[in-house]
Parts: structure tokens; C-alpha cells; sequence
């Protein structure tokens, strides 16, 4: 079935003269890799197109990947084909401009919850829309250069958690192999992935410092603006903060929340072994089984969503 979504993808692409790729808000690497590693794909294979990747945000920790390109006229997009990658539904797709395209294309490593678009390419089972991506261009022939190749494989490592999560497989693995004999420089790629600020040193000691535990043992965090003004790090970083509470044994599941500038929250859910990205739908996100989002009217309703994590640690534990 892949395959044949490959083929309509690659048929749509041949069609049209202008395509427009996007993502979700507040990207995360393979957000960021995904889409230019697509874009340069797709303007190496096809140099006679105007291909461009165009979203209302982007993410400062990934920047060394490459530019997007500059915002224009929505007229631009009455022509154009979309591709909208890694982008689970509709509310998160950073530029509201998709609405205009003449066609729309959702491909996505998320659970198809909210099915859109013409045509979708969708599998949960890939560990990153990077790899999706590679998939996609190995399978059709495309043309992969150094460019595309580094963000590709810079977004696998960034979603797969190095290769260490579920969602690893023996294919994930002979596509980064693809990606790295075209000339990976890894060394420099995982120091501007990994390598940190001083500042961003001590606001993880804080961190370990303001770790709690529920009842249940679910781990959380809150992260104000006020914390992040103290210690001069990004929203980002805040949220990267998720990473610290991983490697607890008895707390299966463990979370941060991190303030808006207007006063909201938004929740980065981990776990191990027990499903959470249901309940994260439930507060307006959701994401893989095991690694989600989730959107709060502000941090003080963090108590309310530790409660159903607790819940289902419980009836976890139950049923072992």
C-alpha cells in the first residue's frame, strides 16, 4: 500500500509546476528536516519547479539545517500543490495558506486521527516523518543529495531519540545507512543537535531539582515564564526538559508543562509501556502512543491532566 501512495505522491508532484511545504507549529527537528529535506529532494530531481517550504514559525535549535523560505502573496497558493509533513491535523499546520492550495497532501508518521488533504500518505509505524520522507524518495527513484540527506537524517536521530525508541526498525536502519553514504558529516551534525549553553547547563540542574512525583509515580514538571526568563533559555529548552525524567525506574509515565507568553500551556507527555496519546487528544493534542502533546488554558490545570496520568498508571498496573 506504501508503495501506491508513493506512486499518487510522486504523480501529484509531477503535475504541478509550484509546491508549497509545511509543517507544525513549534517544530521539532524532524518538523524542521523533514520539510527542507523534502524541499531540496525535490528541487535536485526536479529543477524546473518552484519548490518551497514556507510555515509562520521555526525552531532556533535546528536552524543550522537551512533556511525556510520567505512568506508570500496568498494568491501564490491558487496554483500550487501542498504538502503538508509530520502534521497530525488541521490546527497545527503552521501557515494558514493551505487552505488555498489547489491540492493538499498529508504526509505524516502520526496515527491518522483526523484524516485531511487529497491525497494522504500516512504510517504510523515510520519512527520519523524524515523517514517517511526517505522512504519516498528512495522508492521512486529520487535524488538524494548531501543537503537533503543531512536534514533527513538529522530529523531520524531527532524523533527516534537516537534509535532508541520502539519505532526503530530494521528499515529505519538501512535508510539512515542510504542517508549516510551521501555524506553525513555526523560529528558536526550531533553537536549543533546536542551541544548545549552554560545557561542551559543550569537550568538542568533546576530541573532535577523540581521534579515531582504523584502518588502513581508519574513524574511532572512545571515550567513558568518566569523560570525560562531566569535562566535566558528558549521555549524549546523548556521543553526538551521532557528528556531528564526518562530514565526513573517505577515512574512509567512523566511530563512537563511549559507557560505561554499568554498565559496557556502546552504539555509534553512521555511514556513507557502505557498508552498516552488518547489522553492527550483529550486536551486538544495528541501524537504517538508513547510521546504526545497537549495544550492546557494555563499551568495551574497541570493537576488535572497528573490525575488521569495516574489513572492510567493504576489501571496499567492492574492489568500486568
Amino acid at each position: 500500500m506504501e508503495l501506491a501512495t508513493f506512486s499518487a505522491l510522486l504523480e501529484k508532484i509531477k503535475k504541478y509546476d509550484r509546491i508549497v511545504i509545511m509543517r507544525h507549529k513549534r517544530p521539532d527537528g524532524d518538523a524542521v528536516g523533514s520539510t527542507l529535506g523534502l524541499r531540496a529532494i525535490l528541487r535536485a530531481s526536479f529543477p524546473e519547479k518552484d519548490v518551497r517550504v514556507i510555515n509562520d514559525d521555526y525552531a532556533a535549535r535546528v536552524a543550522f539545517l537551512g533556511e525556510e523560505d520567505a512568506a508570500v502573496e496568498p494568491a501564490f497558493y491558487a496554483d500550487a500543490l501542498g504538502i503538508v509533513v509530520d502534521t497530525a491535523n488541521r490546527e497545527r499546520i503552521s501557515n494558514p495558506c493551505f487552505q488555498i492550495c489547489r491540492e493538499l497532501v498529508k504526509l505524516d508518521h502520526h496515527p491518522n486521527v483526523e484524516p485531511y488533504g487529497d491525497l494522504m500518505v500516512v504510517d504510523d509505524t515510520r519512527s520519523a516523518a524524515s523517514e517517511l520522507v526517505a522512504a519516498f524518495a528512495v522508492a521512486c527513484g529520487l535524488t538524494i543529495d548531501k543537503t537533503a540527506a543531512t536534514c533527513l537524517y538529522a530529523g531520524i536521530v531527532d524523533d527516534s531519540g537516537r534509535f532508541r525508541f520502539e519505532s526503530v526498525s530494521p528499515d529505519t536502519l538501512r535508510l539512515a545507512a542510504t542517508l549516510l553514504s551521501r555524506g553525513v558529516d555526523t560529528e558536526w551534525m550531533f553537536e549543533q543537535l546536542y551541544l548545549g549553553s552554560f545557561e542551559a547547563l543550569k537550568f538542568r540542574a533546576w530541573v532535577l531539582e523540581n521534579i515531582q512525583r504523584s502518588p502513581a509515580g508519574v513524574l511532572y514538571l512545571t515550567v513558568t515564564l518566569d523560570t525560562i526568563a531566569r535562566f535566558g533559555i528558549t521555549q524549546e529548552e523548556a521543553s526538551a526538559s521532557v528528556v531528564e525524567m526518562s530514565g526513573i525506574k517505577g515512574s512509567p509515565v512523566w511530563l512537563v508543562c511549559i507557560e505561554n507568553a499568554d498565559g496557556s500551556a502546552r504539555v509534553r507527555l512521555r511514556s513507557r509501556h502505557i498508552v498516552i496519546n488518547t489522553l492527550a487528544e483529550r486536551y486538544g493534542g495528541g501524537g504517538h502512543k508513547f510521546a504526545s502533546g497537549a495544550s492546557l488554558p494555563s499551568v495551574r490545570d497541570l493537576h488535572r491532566m497528573v490525575a488521569e496520568c495516574d489513572a492510567l498508571v493504576r489501571e496499567y498496573q492492574e492489568g500486568v
